[in-house]
């Protein structure tokens, strides 16, 4: 014996609203139409479905049981119906994405956050690592989408790097240290201050040691390495310790962690963070929506960046 789900949501329909005109009309069939699938489903259960005689129409037993099946059935068909549509939309889905540590914590968190707000049936697996290790999961296919800062020359031929914001870092410290109360800073304010190193094997922290250079520091004195962004900007938050970080990370994350950039320039990497993707992806929809949402919240960010900096020139 076959009962198709259909005919059980049309029987569900009938009950619930207590007629065959009335569930026609409510699923916008005609009632001889309605009366055909009712009939069709007595002769394979082998039963009647509704008592004869009754008006309004009352099921049998074995009517209502059916009925209740058939509006689990119907809610389910709805859900799924549902779920597709916000799927098309970008509103529903899985994204994995992998990055540096001090650009998801210390930019993409909020975003994500942000992106989170409006969907928020996409869920997010997020990861950690460098270049080599983005790149082969986005090859392996266990990555969606790389958020990391990159040269043009590193840009792999099968990838596509999509430019979020310009390169630019800076030395950074906590609001209230003494640095900050300097108008001008030189070489010998800053040597006898301790640094905070990123994990060695990251971009910053060659970073770090160009930067250094290029201000005329041979030698430095590292109190604490490695870690997260959340960790770095605690030992800063208490101690007196410098350290090299993006300005974008310091700009986004200056309420929460008090952060601040001192006024001494340094050299830049001729980097740019972005999105890298394998150019034969075929992007999900909440992929794509996305990407669109990132590269939106970064040209904001740029800009509100760039507001500032024109702002302090003028009152400089």
């Amino acid at each position: 014996m076959k009962m198709e789900s259909e005919h059980l949501e049309i029987l569900a329909m009938i009950v619930e609203k207590g007629g065959l005109t009335e569930g026609a009309e409510a699923l916008h069939k005609s009632q001889p139409s309605v009366s055909r699938t009712i009939s069709l489903l007595e002769q394979r259960v082998g039963a009647a479905l509704f008592e004869p005689g009754r008006r309004p129409l009352r099921p049998t037993e074995l009517g209502a049981s059916l009925a209740r099946l058939g509006s689990r059935i119907h809610a389910l068909n709805t859900e799924a119906r549902q779920l597709v549509e916000r799927y098309r939309k970008g509103q529903a889905g899985r994204l994995r994405i992998g990055g540096t540590p001090i650009f998801m914590d210390g930019v993409m968190a909020a975003m994500i956050a942000e992106f989170q707000n409006h969907h928020q049936d996409v869920h997010f697996e997020q990861s950690y690592g460098y270049l080599e290790t983005l790149v082969t999961q986005l090859r392996n296919g266990t990555l969606d989408l790389a958020i990391l800062p990159l040269h043009p020359s590193q840009i792999p031929q099968d990838m596509e790097f999509i430019s979020l914001l310009t390169g630019r870092n800076v030395i950074a410290c906590r609001s209230g240290h003494p640095l900050t109360r300097k108008g001008m800073i030189t070489l010998a304010d800053i040597e006898p201050f301790p640094w905070i190193a990123p994990p060695a094997d990251s971009p910053l922290y060659r970073d770090l040691q160009r930067a250094l250079v290029s201000i005329g520091v041979e030698d430095f004195r590292v109190n604490f390495s490695g870690g997260t962004f959340a960790s770095i900007a605690s030992v800063l938050a208490g101690s007196d310790s410098l350290t090299v970080l993006p300005y974008s990370v310091v700009f986004q994350t200056r309420k929460m962690t008090q952060l601040e950039a001192l006024p001494l320039k340094i050299e830049h990497p001729n980097r740019q963070l972005g999105l890298l993707v394998p150019k034969e992806q075929a992007a999900a929809p909440a992929l794509a929506h996305f990407k669109t949402f990132i590269a939106a919240q970064c040209s904001n960010l740029e800009a509100r960046i760039q507001h500032e900096q024109q702002v302090t020139r003028r009152r400089g």
